[in-house]
């Protein structure tokens, strides 16, 4: 038996096998978010140890804060791209919804001495409130005058907590949260466990309303203005409404967030106010693939990951020895996160997202030449 024709019934053969095994991924890939929220899900119970990825077993609490972060800020990029992935919006004052969320439950909780619930719903609403007067002035002009307006009312946030009015934001100083006034089952180390799950319930909820709202009429609208905006406006749409509507839904999952927050860390920080916040999430956006289902979240999961596991590797005994022109550079987190966003971005075109089907093409590349291969060598042997 000739070579080209072994390779021709190997050739055969894989096909055979990609056809028989077909169905199967195909059901894999249908069923893999289910499977992932499951094994999130208990991970509380788990003793499983991730030497390098954390620093003790997976159900501690030290580690299970630390996922939290991650699952919370991965649903702020998800909920951040309706703006810069979905409908071409480039904001930098989404930190400010995130903030007021915290904030302003953080104020009717210890200045209005309201119940919690009563708190949260209200703080919730400011942020959407806000949003709503914000984005129906931000919207009036479009392009990189959107972005600066967008920046103009963080900045002016961020300074007006930096300020204190009466006393009410703190400052420069985060402004905690007493613990009597917060839900008991969400308070101490004990109950860690009880904070990753309402992250997780977070993500899973932002996941869901980003998705239905994508796939939804609007949600194409949404599609059209960011590639063509004149285009809807030739269709007879306004498209001020409906990048009112997407500016209002994301501004009400980062308030959301930022009530998640709040209980993640028993108080209010005025780093969430600052511009350098919202820079942070452009940056998990386009590290995970802006305008793609998973990646935001991706994003943001590795982001916050990285940003506390690097801060870690940056101060440790590893780095110390080095010499100094290595261990400068390796001993500043940021410096670590940069190398990191410059290499996902120049080896992953279109962020991690774009991951799974560079891999599929890689190794269809292979069978396609040798299924090349294997015809030139039939025709140069005179088959047919």
């Amino acid at each position: 038996m000739s070579t080209a024709t072994e390779t021709h019934h190997r050739t055969g053969g894989d096909r055979a096998s990609a056809r028989a095994f077909g169905p199967t991924v195909r059901r894999l890939r249908r069923w893999w978010p289910a499977a992932a929220l499951l094994v999130l899900a208990l991970a509380p119970f788990s003793a499983l140890p991730l030497p390098g990825l954390l620093d003790g077993p997976l159900g501690s609490p030290g580690s299970l804060q630390l996922l939290a972060t991650c699952l919370l800020f991965g649903a702020l990029a998800t909920g951040y791209d309706l703006l810069l992935g979905r409908t071409g919006l480039l904001s930098f004052g989404h930190a400010l919804y995130f903030a007021a969320g915290s904030y302003a439950t953080n104020t009717f909780l210890l200045e209005a001495g309201l119940p919690f619930a009563v708190s949260a719903l209200l703080g919730v609403g400011f942020g959407i409130v806000l949003a709503l007067v914000l984005g129906s002035v931000s919207l009036r002009v479009t392009g990189i005058g959107f972005s600066m307006v967008t920046l103009a009312f963080a900045q002016a946030g961020s300074i007006l907590v930096a300020r204190d009015p009466g006393g009410l934001t703190g400052g420069e100083e985060d402004r905690a949260a007493p613990a009597e006034l917060l839900p008991s089952g969400l308070v101490g180390i004990g109950n860690t466990a009880n904070l990753y799950w309402l992250a997780l319930a977070y993500l899973v909820l932002t996941l869901a309303v980003v998705h239905r709202a994508v796939n939804s009429p609007t949600g194409r609208v949404w599609e059209g203005i960011k590639e063509n905006e004149r285009r809807v406006e030739v269709l007879g749409l306004r498209p001020y409404g409906f990048k009112l509507t997407a500016f209002v839904l994301a501004g009400a999952l980062a308030a959301l967030g930022g009530l998640v927050h709040l209980l993640l860390t028993g108080g209010s920080t005025p780093q969430t106010t600052t511009s350098d916040f919202t820079l942070s999430l452009l940056v998990m956006v386009v590290l995970g693939g802006s305008g793609t289902r998973w990646g935001p979240m991706a994003g943001g999961i590795l982001y916050t990951w990285a940003d506390h596991r690097l801060g870690d590797l940056a101060g440790s005994g590893a780095v110390a020895g080095l010499p100094a022109v290595l261990r400068v550079p390796l001993s500043q987190p940021l410096f670590l996160l940069g190398v990191l966003f410059v290499a996902v971005v120049h080896l992953l075109p279109g962020g991690l997202a774009r991951l799974p089907s560079r891999l599929r093409t890689a190794r269809r590349t292979p069978a396609a030449t040798g299924t090349a291969e294997s015809s030139n060598s039939r025709k140069e042997n005179g088959h047919p």
